[in-house]
């Protein structure tokens, strides 16, 4: 799968670009600010049809303009597909492939697999357990479309029954059949989406400890364990166990929504005790394994995008990284780095197929020194 060209109107700061990519390696040099990540932000739209960085999209049209658009061209399987994306102030996103609107974004999730290695992965060590909770959910949706349909379904069943836990609340009322009717669906919907994470991490670690061993280059024992109330208990007995607990802060306290992946290190927690030198590699080592994962599933390589990776990397964690993704094993990769001639020398010493851009401002050139 080749990202082969993309084209962009009024997102973020961009006035318009088009750009034309190799099928290896695609560099976008340039000072900070100048808008080379943005880039990225748009070729993570056309894989997830939404920002890997503002939730709204609004948020990603250029200031004073009423609309952004970005169409790219992806060669899959030797057929050219071409992906729209069309946001206007107030109105609902236009998401279209080979020009018919999709009835449903979900329908595009997984077509055109990525993978997106940022300095903003550090989050999943130190936010909430909802960064986690999206970090597994993204990978298992990409390849299994009734994941995504259920958890969808969930989340929809949990808004109800959290806003009739409240008007319980606010009225002074409490009816168990009515809420029966949303735990049954609940209960349906959540014990699947439980027993799937699990599954997939039994597949997903072993990837991940082995991408954590390359890139450290130690036998340190790190582990990814996933925290649930409901890995040894039915969904039903814990709602009934919980219900007064619920009744009281009127919102659903249980279920998949509140489950966590546990970072440990030497049996420890990563959080707590690692170096930053030990988060990174276990950050670069579970991005490494969600692209290997999605790629053994879909039997497709993910695009692989990697923002800022020297600056965040050491010298011999970086040049692991660049030696691991030149190989057969990856595909199409974009870098964005501050230093032109870094990146020369680099793709020269490894003799890969690449193409270097300058960004300046929301100006590209291609560099050619």
């Amino acid at each position: 799968m080749i990202l082969e060209s993309l084209s962009l109107i009024n997102f973020k700061n961009y006035d318009q670009a088009q750009l034309k990519f190799c099928s290896k390696f695609n560099c976008f040099v340039g000072n900070n600010g100048m808008g080379k990540t943005n880039l990225l932000d748009a070729i993570h739209y056309i894989s997830f049809c939404k920002s890997f960085f503002n939730a709204s999209d609004s948020q990603n049209i250029k200031y004073n303009q009423p609309f952004f658009a970005i169409q790219a061209w992806i060669n899959k399987h030797n057929e050219v597909h071409e992906i729209y994306c069309g946001v206007k102030r107030s109105h609902k996103k236009q998401f279209k492939h080979n020009k018919k609107e999709y009835e449903r974004l979900s329908e595009h999730i997984g077509l055109y697999p990525l993978v997106m290695i940022s300095p903003s992965d550090i989050e999943l060590i130190w936010d909430g357990s909802e960064v986690r909770r999206k970090f597994m959910d993204s990978i298992i949706s990409q390849y299994d479309k009734a994941y995504l349909e259920k958890l969808i379904a969930y989340n929809h069943v949990l808004q109800q029954r959290n806003a009739l836990l409240k008007q319980f609340y606010e009225n002074r009322t409490f009816d168990s059949m009515s809420l029966e009717v949303w735990d049954d669906q609940l209960i349906m919907y959540g014990e699947s989406i439980i027993q799937t994470r699990i599954q997939f991490l039994k597949e997903f670690i072993p990837l991940f400890n082995k991408n954590y061993k390359f890139i450290s280059g130690s036998d340190e024992n790190v582990s990814l364990d996933y925290e649930s109330t409901l890995k040894d208990r039915s969904y039903k007995s814990v709602l009934l166990t919980s219900l007064e607990r619920d009744r009281a802060v009127h919102y659903t306290t249980t279920g998949p929504h509140r489950d966590d992946l546990e970072f440990k290190l030497l049996g420890n927690s990563l959080k707590k005790f690692a170096s930053q030198g030990q988060q990174k590699s276990y950050l670069l080592a579970l991005k490494l394994a969600q692209f290997e994962f999605i790629k053994d599933k879909k039997l497709t390589k993910p695009l692989l995008l990697l923002d800022d990776i020297y600056d965040k990397l050491d010298e011999t964690r970086f040049k692991k990284l660049i030696e691991l993704v030149s190989n057969d094993t990856f595909g199409q990769v974009f870098i964005t780095d501050t230093h032109p001639q870094r990146i020369k020398e680099l793709f020269e010493q490894q003799k890969a197929e690449h193409v270097i851009y300058t960004v300046n401002n929301g100006e590209i050139t291609q560099f050619l020194n």
